[in-house]
């Protein structure tokens, strides 16, 4: 039965890549071969110099994805069935809460996976981002930017964590269905607080100063249907 699981998983991960992997390879062609024409629809405000700029950078981003997909696969697999987290688990053997450890594991895990990204984000950011002129991000912010995500992360993640493992473990057969309770009552939360707790602790807002602007803009949320407090 195990290497009937062990058969299926690699078949499911393998398939899973080379999906996304040719995906991305039918979007680089696609944009390679359309490249040197702007589309009609949009020949009157894009000029062929921007519009090529655009279909480079996109394909930019695509072989650096199709790099990233293959990265994480390969950690999926030595995490798996290279037993990578068997052995991160033997490092936790000490805490005698199995929450705590279970915890424990995963931060861990997620940790190495954020690890992994990040010479993808850094390479998109500071050598395709700023070769085609998208890039304000500094190194500085770059790296204040992932300590706040880990601060906003662990405080945000961990009580809905710990929560998790506690109804798994204690909650019985329907474990699953309260913890979907719970899990759409945190998003809720998150949508609520967003805006004005979460979005601001990366980005500094400040009042649109184009009135002209500003009065469209309101024009066009309230026929939307929407409202503005700035």
């Amino acid at each position: 039965m195990d290497e009937i699981l062990r058969n299926i998983f690699i078949t499911v991960l393998t398939l899973s890549t080379v999906i996304h992997l040719w995906l991305a390879r039918r979007h680089i062609h696609f944009v390679s071969n359309h490249k040197n024409k702007v589309p009609d629809a949009f020949k009157k405000n894009i000029s062929l110099k921007d519009h090529q700029k655009a279909a480079h950078y996109a394909i930019a981003k695509s072989e650096l994805g199709s790099k990233d997909i293959l990265a994480q696969a390969s950690l999926l697999m030595l995490l798996t069935l290279g037993g990578l987290i068997s052995k991160i688990s033997n490092i936790f053997d000490w805490i005698s809460s199995s929450t705590l450890r279970d915890i424990a594991i995963i931060l861990s895990v997620m940790l190495i996976s954020s690890l992994i990204d990040l010479p993808f984000n850094y390479y998109k950011t500071f050598k395709i981002d700023e070769k085609f002129g998208f890039n304000r991000m500094t190194k500085k912010l770059f790296f204040s930017d992932i300590y706040k995500q880990m601060i906003l992360g662990l405080s945000l993640g961990l009580p809905i964590l710990f929560v998790a493992l506690w109804m798994l473990q204690n909650a019985g057969s329907y474990w699953w269905l309260y913890l979907w309770v719970v899990w759409s009552l945190f998003n809720l939360l998150i949508l609520a607080i967003y805006p004005t707790w979460i979005a601001p602790f990366f980005n500094k807002f400040s009042p649109l100063k184009d009135r002209v602007l500003k009065t469209k803009i309101i024009a066009l949320l309230k026929k939307c249907g929407f409202k503005s407090q700035g």
